[in-house]
C-alpha cells in the first residue's frame, strides 16, 4: 500500500478520518491540561514569592520532581516505555519550572559534552546551561551563588572515578542534591571537507581513547590518535582539517554539524558516566534516597573494619567506598561512601551517629533522590 491517499480504500479512509478526528479532540485535551498545569505553576511561584519576604524562595525542588517522575513511570500502563514517558513530563516539568525562575544550571564545558547532555537530561530543554573549563569553576560558581546548581562527572564504568571530583569535595561547601546515570555512545565523525580513507589522526578526550581502544585497534590501527581537553574540543577542531576525524557524543556532532560515519563504537556497549548535581541547599526526602559522606579515620590497625561495622549493624546498604590521600598528607586517607537511604532516616542516623564516635571527622555531602531517568 503506498502513501497516496488515492491508495486507500473508502473504508480504510472512513476509518483514518475518525481515528484523525480522535486524535485532534485527544491533542485539544492535552493543550487544555498542560495550560492548567503551567498556571498551577505560576501560582506556586506567587505563593512562594509572597512567602520569601526573609529568604530567597526555592523554586526547584529535587525531592518534589522525583517523586512526581516515579509516579508517572509507576502508573503508565504503556504502550509508550516507562523512560519515554518520564521523559515527556520531565520536559512539561521544564517548561512549567521556568515560568516560576528559570534554572541555571553551570556544567563542566565546553558545549557538545557528555556533561551538557547529562545536565539537559536532569534539567530539561527550559534549563540554562553554563559551560566553564574547569570541575572547581563549577564548585565556585554555585558557591558564590551565579548559578542554582552544577553538573559534574563523577565515576564512568568502564575507566572508573573521577579523582578531580572527589577531591574537590573535600574543600567545598555545597551539597549534592542529585545524579544523572547517562548511557555514554560514542561514534566517530568527520567535517564537510575529510574524505574517509584520507583520516591519519584521530582527536578525542583520553578516557573517550580508551573506551574504545579495540575499536580503534581493529579499524583505524595506522590513525594517530591524539588526546585533548574534551569530545567537544576533537569535534570543534576536525571541523576545519582535512584529514582529521573525533570521536565523541550526539550533541557534539550536531554542534558542530559533523558526518557520524561509524556508530557506537565504544568497547562496553554498557558503558555509562554517572554525574552529580551540586547546589547550595540541603534536599528532602524523596522516599527512594542516597547519601553520601566523606570520612577521614585514624591512622591505626582494623580502621576500616571499624568504619564499615556500623552499615552492617544498622542494616544500611553501602553502594560505594573509594579511598583518596588526605589532603594533610603523613599516609593518611579518606574514604567516600555512598549509602542507601537519607540522612533523615533513623536506621541512616545511628549508623552515621557511631560512625562519628569512631572517625577523626565525618562530613555529609548530601542525601539526594536516586536517578530516575
Amino acid at each position: 500500500m503506498g502513501d497516496n491517499p488515492k491508495d486507500e480504500t473508502q473504508g480504510e479512509q472512513e476509518a483514518l478520518k475518525g481515528l484523525r478526528v480522535k486524535i485532534d479532540a485527544i491533542d485539544a485535551d492535552i493543550l487544555s491540561l498542560i495550560t492548567q498545569r503551567a498556571q498551577c505553576a505560576q501560582e506556586v511561584a506567587h505563593v512562594k514569592m509572597r512567602a520569601g519576604a526573609e529568604k530567597p524562595p526555592v523554586f526547584y525542588r529535587p525531592e518534589r520532581e522525583a517523586q512526581v517522575l516515579a509516579n508517572v513511570m509507576a502508573r503508565n500502563t504503556g504502550p509508550m516505555a516507562n523512560e519515554d514517558m518520564a521523559r515527556l513530563f520531565r520536559e512539561i516539568m521544564s517548561a512549567c519550572l521556568a515560568l516560576e525562575q528559570p534554572v541555571n544550571v553551570a556544567f563542566l564545558g565546553p558545549e557538545g559534552t557528555f556533561t551538557q547532555q547529562a545536565a539537559l537530561k536532569h534539567f530539561g530543554a527550559w534549563a540554562k546551561t553554563t559551560p566553564l573549563p574547569a570541575i572547581d569553576e563549577v564548585f565556585r560558581e554555585v558557591e558564590a551563588g551565579a548559578v542554582h546548581y552544577g553538573v559534574v562527572p563523577v565515576e564512568n564504568s568502564t575507566e572508573g572515578v573521577v579523582n578531580h571530583t572527589l577531591d574537590t569535595f573535600l574543600t567545598s561547601r555545597i551539597f549534592i542534591c542529585g545524579e544523572v546515570e547517562l548511557r555514554i555512545h560514542h561514534h566517530l565523525m568527520m567535517g564537510a571537507n575529510t574524505r574517509k580513507d584520507s583520516i591519519t589522526r584521530i582527536y578525542s578526550h583520553q578516557q573517550s581513547l580508551a573506551q574504545c581502544r579495540k575499536w580503534l585497534d581493529a579499524y583505524m590501527p595506522q590513525a594517530e590518535r591524539i588526546a585533548v581537553s574534551s569530545n567537544a574540543e576533537a569535534a570543534r577542531r576536525v571541523n576545519s582539517e582535512w584529514n582529521s576525524a573525533a570521536i565523541a557524543g550526539q550533541m557534539a556532532a550536531d554542534l558542530y554539524d559533523l558526518e557520524i560515519i561509524n556508530k557506537k563504537i565504544e568497547d562496553n556497549p554498557d558503558n555509562s558516566t554517572r554525574f552529580l548535581i551540586v547546589g547550595s541547599v540541603p534536599v528532602g526526602r524523596s522516599g527512594d534516597d542516597k547519601t553520601s559522606i566523606i570520612v577521614s579515620m585514624r591512622n591505626e590497625p582494623g580502621a576500616l573494619f571499624k568504619l564499615l561495622k556500623p552499615f552492617n549493624v544498622h542494616d544500611v546498604d553501602m553502594t560505594r567506598l573509594e579511598t583518596r590521600p588526605s589532603p594533610s598528607g603523613n599516609w593518611s586517607y579518606v574514604f567516600f561512601i555512598d549509602f542507601v537511604g537519607h540522612q533523615d532516616d533513623q536506621k541512616v542516623q545511628r549508623a552515621l551517629e557511631d560512625i562519628r564516635n569512631i572517625a577523626a571527622e565525618l562530613k555529609i555531602l548530601g542525601s539526594y533522590p536516586k536517578a530516575v531517568l
